[in-house]
């Protein structure tokens, strides 16, 4: 019996009623009586399910609350209809971590209510919106309601520690280098961290709500800027969940073509964050040699396909761009090249007994506190959690090649770094096999002709990008339009775990640690 059917056995037995429908191979659409939200959870972490995403969303005067969870591959979405007049349900915060932020920006966005929640302060709000103001309800304007002035942000309670030599260090919104803004309160003796406390939201850029009523088209691009360093991963995820709704197959060329861009996008950000994480420690040599190999990588990019970041390359149906014999010969070559620098630098980088002392022990993530918070991508494999969606749930093309997946289970800043660099030299081994898979391919279609769903049809797209499972949901509307498209970033669920992994160390350490994580602030400033 699969997992599936004795978990729909002992929901059974406790009374919990599931209406099922499939959604695709790997996911499956189980809706449940509001009532059971929280039990199920329970009896979901008991069967030791993952708990992957959570949203929300309105039709026709009524809200939808959704969950999605995974085992060995296999997604269950969970669906509730919650009650309007009084919008509430049972919090899975109690149960899972993970779905902690998550059902904040819920409650923000559409004033859902989940009870006995953990930490029930507001996550998104920054006074930006009245206290029953809720963007994502349809009732809400697009431009909003904006004051001249926004007033300070000054009713939010960090976490306080008392005690002899305790003290509170402030960092950001803004900061000294050119990144994202985000708010770290941490609380230390000495130098020692005893608690850190992140607050997002700064950026907040309403992707959610000017979605609404877009075409297919201007989904795909918006989708490719919900974090600008995953262009291709996140248009992908949000195209092939309109391609679900819609009952389209992509061509074979074109997903060969996607698993090419999406593989260079993984190579270019982990070639700029080994080099980063170098610099953070004042290994300038390895921080100047690893971002002059991901500039040329970029610059091959744009040369052979119009931009730098691979942006609006992925369209709905298809791609935007084919790649020829000479653009294929030319990587070829780029790849031997970028081989033969690695060998040399990688040694360098490793016998370099300073960098050694800043990366090994610090930063730990123990896989048990990994698991807890649901940790994906290069961050969650370094610390045991053994998951990638391109071999566990494989979509075209990585259907038809064997994906070896980068682990570690030390969980350290050196662990984060060598799962990196594993992954740069399987992804340049996954591209050589895309080519060659290309070249005894004819030419043919690379976009294919588009159907207009039905009204409320959906989709959950379910890539791996660099920095782990990306998960997409689109619901269509009349006309070809969009009524609701929700991206879930890896770094929704990779941030709590950097709280996690700092403690214990010195607050000098924090930078290093941090660029080892190397979260979004864009990717959950929705």
């Amino acid at each position: 019996m699969s997992w599936q059917k004795a978990f729909l056995q002992q929901l059974d037995e406790a009374g919990i009623f599931v209406k099922l429908e499939d959604v695709s191979p790997f996911v499956a659409l189980w809706q449940i009586d509001d009532k059971h939200w929280q039990r199920f959870a329970e009896l979901a972490a008991e069967n030791k399910l993952r708990w992957a995403a959570g949203f929300a969303e309105q039709i026709d005067g009524q809200f939808y609350v959704h969950a999605c969870f995974e085992k060995s591959g296999n997604y269950i979405l969970l669906r509730a209809t919650v009650n309007a007049s009084k919008p509430e349900l049972p919090s899975q915060a109690t149960v899972y971590a993970a779905a902690n932020r998550s059902e904040r920006h819920t409650h923000d966005m559409f004033g859902i209510e989940f009870l006995n929640h953990p930490d029930p302060r507001c996550w998104m709000r920054h006074k930006a919106w009245g206290k029953h103001d809720y963007p994502l309800r349809h009732d809400f304007p697009v431009q909003g309601s904006p004051a001249e002035i926004t007033p300070p942000d000054t009713d939010y309670h960090f976490i306080q520690s008392h005690g002899v030599g305790v003290y509170e260090i402030p960092v950001g919104p803004v900061h000294a280098g050119i990144i994202e803004p985000g708010h770290f309160r941490f609380q230390a003796v000495g130098e020692l961290i005893l608690n850190l406390e992140e607050r997002l939201g700064y950026v907040h850029k309403g992707t959610e709500k000017i979605a609404e009523g877009r075409t297919p088209e201007g989904l795909a691009k918006l989708a490719g800027r919900v974090s600008g360093d995953t262009c291709v991963s996140h248009a992908w995820a949000a195209c092939m969940a309109m391609e679900q709704a819609a009952n389209v197959e992509i061509p074979p060329r074109a997903a060969l073509i996607r698993g090419i861009f999406a593989e260079r996008e993984r190579i270019a950000n982990h070639l700029g964050d080994i080099g980063a994480i170098c610099n953070d420690v004042a290994f300038t040599f390895a921080f100047m040699q690893m971002m002059r190999l991901k500039e040329l990588w970029c610059r091959t990019n744009y040369e052979l396909f119009g931009h730098r970041s691979l942006m609006d390359k992925i369209v709905v149906g298809g791609v935007a761009v084919d790649v020829s014999e000479a653009a294929s010969k030319f990587m070829l070559t780029d790849m031997t090249q970028l081989r033969a620098e690695l060998a040399d630098l990688i040694p360098a980088i490793d016998l370099n007994s300073s960098l050694e002392d800043r990366l090994y022990t610090a930063g730990y993530l123990s896989p048990e506190t990994a698991a807890h918070f649901g940790t994906l991508g290069f961050v969650g494999r370094a610390s045991g959690q053994d998951f990638d969606v391109r071999r566990d749930a494989p979509y075209a093309p990585y259907d038809s090649v064997a994906v070896k997946v980068a682990a570690e289970n030390q969980g350290d800043i050196a662990s984060r770094f060598w799962v990196r660099y594993k992954e740069i030299n399987a992804s340049l081994k996954l591209i050589e096999q895309f080519i060659e898979q290309l070249a005894n391919l004819p030419e043919g279609d690379l976009v294919a002709n588009w159907q207009t769903p039905k009204a409320e049809s959906y989709g959950l797209g379910i890539v791996d990008g660099w920095r782990g499972e990306i998960i997409s949901y689109v619901r269509f509307g009349e006309n070809n339009t969009i009524a609701r498209f929700y991206p879930r970033d890896p770094s929704q669920l990779n941030w709590e775990a950097l709280e996690k992994a700092v403690l214990n160390n010195i607050v000098p350490d924090f930078p290093v640690c941090n660029k080892s994580f190397n979260c979004s602030y864009s990717g959950c400033d929705l």
